[in-house]
């Protein structure tokens, strides 16, 4: 694998091995921007649309990996790699592989220690943004893996969306995905929650629309503020006290009680506002309650 000769030579072709929607638009933008393209997926139809638009239809992975250095992967998850790649290992040899599929920092990392024993590199990425966020240059993704590879066909990473390399470690770029989805998800699942005590109260979406949008403005303000703090482990009750903060969680709880309305989520963040009265944060700053995260309490679903 020359990569300098790839970097200079700006070769203009990649294999798309997954057709989901979002290989479905990664594959419709590379087309768009000139490249020769070839895609797979184990549903083989998927592939008709883009084939009709000038992509090339492997009829096997095996095909399909044989086709270009270059192979951008967009699977459900890193199983689903295994599942596909693992029949087609005597291939993989001299392969760049951007695995964009989401999964764990630690299955990224044992994926890239399996891919590297068969003589190809892996680039992981987590994109920031749905399909139709594809081929538009405020979208970002970010990568983590070999800064060689990276560096060589960063171009080609830059069809899709902007590129944010995160380092060497292959599992940085899926850590930094997993934890952005972590507030992502608890932030759009709080919004129905409020939008269901809403509704019960005759208050439409519509409606709640620009106090719900003027609440979620205002995080990065508080984000800020708090960062340094954060860093430096120090969570002073000048501004805020947890106290208080567990006060306003109950009657968020009683609210929505009286609506009728499923008490289970604010009734968790009451619990761990609880668990942190209980370790003598009161007087503090609800910032305290990193403290309770760090000490994994042992129970998963």
């Amino acid at each position: 694998m020359n990569r300098n000769a790839h970097a200079s030579e700006n070769r203009k072709s990649v294999t798309v091995i997954g057709l989901g929607p979002m290989g479905q638009a990664m594959a419709g933008v590379y087309l768009e921007r000139g490249y020769q393209v070839t895609v797979w997926n184990r549903t083989p139809d998927k592939a008709d649309e883009l084939a009709a638009r000038g992509a090339v239809k492997a009829s096997s992975i095996n095909e399909a990996l044989a086709a270009n250095e270059l192979v951008v992967l967009s699977l459900t998850d890193y199983d689903v790699m295994y599942a596909i790649l693992e029949p087609a290992s005597e291939h993989l040899s001299g392969k760049v592989l951007v695995n964009l599929s989401s999964d764990t920092p630690e299955k990224v990392r044992k994926a890239a220690k399996w891919l590297t024993g068969r003589g190809a590199s892996l680039i992981t990425g987590g994109v920031q943004v749905p399909p139709s966020g594809i081929g538009k240059p405020d979208s970002s993704t970010n990568y983590s893996g070999p800064e060689e590879v990276f560096e060589a066909y960063r171009t080609d990473l830059e069809v899709l969306t902007g590129t944010d390399y995160r380092g060497e470690d292959p599992g940085l770029a899926m850590l930094y995905y997993q934890i952005q989805m972590d507030i992502f998800w608890t932030s759009m699942l709080s919004y129905l929650h409020a939008l269901a005590v809403a509704g019960a109260n005759g208050i439409t979406a519509e409606q709640f629309l620009p106090y719900a949008s003027a609440t979620l403005s205002s995080l990065p303000a508080f984000v800020e503020f708090y960062t340094p703090r954060l860093d430096s482990g120090k969570h002073p009750g000048d501004v805020d006290r947890l106290a208080m903060g567990y006060a306003s969680v109950e009657h968020v709880v009683h609210t929505t009680e009286d609506a009728g309305i499923d008490i289970a989520l604010p009734s968790a963040v009451l619990d761990i506002f609880k668990r942190g009265m209980e370790k003598g944060h009161a007087g503090g700053s609800f910032t305290s309650l990193i403290e309770i995260f760090k000490k994994s309490s042992g129970v998963r679903t």
